[in-house]
């Protein structure tokens, strides 16, 4: 029987938004969530940091409740495991200067690592089976939407992205031909114009 994945965990204190708002603490993160329990002598070779560094940097995410210390492996292996699959931030705090700034911080970061992954995708494609080049893609759209059709296209997205969450944290669930996908989606306004003054 598989484990239950970790929960979602809603970060609602500025301080700890901002812990999470660096892109090594980002990726180590995402590591552990994808890989699994691993010591910070392991993920440093993946990321190309020193064990010292990366250590650290665990730390720092154990402070404020991301990481904590996995069981113990063999010898003095210490691995670290996340504590949650995924976070949300609390759009009640959005009023305080504080946190929107840290908000604000975090998704600089989280952008960035996206825009990354998508690079390095656009850059080694070629290589890639055509299958999967095939089925691999961006797509782009402009429409005019009212504020209730928006929210009812990022609900349609929650859903399709969460579509097969379970094979995340469960492998026995993943067709043998599955290989890891990001998928990454916002729908945002363009512009939105000031109301017309009544004559």
């Amino acid at each position: 029987m598989q484990p239950e994945p970790p929960p979602t965990r809603k970060v609602s204190d500025p301080a700890q938004l901002r812990a999470m708002a660096h892109p090594l603490r980002f990726t180590l993160m995402e590591l552990l969530l994808l890989d699994g329990p691993a010591t910070a002598t392991e993920l440093a070779a993946k990321v190309g940091q020193s064990p010292a560094n990366c250590s650290w940097h665990l730390r720092r995410l154990a402070e404020y409740g991301y990481v904590t210390e996995a069981p113990p492996g063999p010898g003095r292996r210490r691995p670290w495991q996340v504590v949650a699959q995924s976070h949300t931030t609390d759009d009640d705090a959005e009023s305080d200067p504080d946190y929107a700034s840290a908000h604000d911080a975090f998704h600089v970061v989280a952008l960035r690592h996206e825009f990354a992954r998508l690079d390095a995708w656009f850059m080694a494609r070629r290589a890639a089976p055509e299958e999967w080049r095939e089925a691999a893609g961006v797509v782009q759209s402009l429409m005019w939407l009212t504020p209730g059709e928006l929210a009812e296209l990022q609900t349609d997205l929650r859903a399709l992205a969460m579509r097969h969450i379970d094979r995340l944290t469960d492998p026995d669930r993943r067709p043998a031909d599955a290989a890891l996908v990001r998928l990454v989606a916002w729908g945002v306004p363009e512009r939105l114009d000031p109301p017309a003054n009544p004559e």
